[in-house]
């Protein structure tokens, strides 16, 4: 039976931009880009999570700042459902050279971590998951 999965996701911005990875869903024909993270281990605190999760993604230590807010995504990714409770935090990298960087490669997955400017997300040239960010990240907020 399909269960609940707690994760966690950085929000890294550099000006306007935000870190994130693309991925695609061939079963939808949908290009989608998410901030970076992972799942939260059982007896592990969110934010400790994220600095794992860093650094066995991006070799990177980051510094967690704020939580933004905790959203619920219930999706279906490649035809199988999926049900997240995701917790958002403000990070930052601890080496200031990592914003210079165009991408990053993620060590543990084909994918590519890279900057995109949020307008590509606020006026839906690009798709930014979990639902909610976006409003979440809003100048409003």
């Amino acid at each position: 039976m399909p269960s609940i999965r707690p994760i966690v996701l950085a929000v890294i911005r550099r000006g306007n931009d935000l870190l994130v990875f693309e991925a695609y869903d061939d079963v939808k024909d949908q290009t989608f880009c998410r901030p970076l993270g992972g799942g939260i281990e059982f007896g592990e605190r969110s934010e400790d999570a994220l600095v794992r999760e860093f650094a066995e993604e991006l070799g990177a230590e980051i510094e967690v700042n704020a939580l933004l807010g905790v959203l619920e995504n219930v999706f279906t990714w490649r035809d199988r459902p999926g049900h997240e409770i995701t917790f958002l935090y403000e990070a930052e990298f601890v080496d200031e050279s990592r914003y210079r960087l165009a991408e990053m490669k993620i060590l543990d997955d084909p994918a590519t971590a890279r900057w995109v400017d949020l307008a590509e997300f606020r006026d839906g040239r690009r798709t930014l998951y979990p639902q909610g960010l976006v409003e979440l990240l809003s100048p409003e907020q």
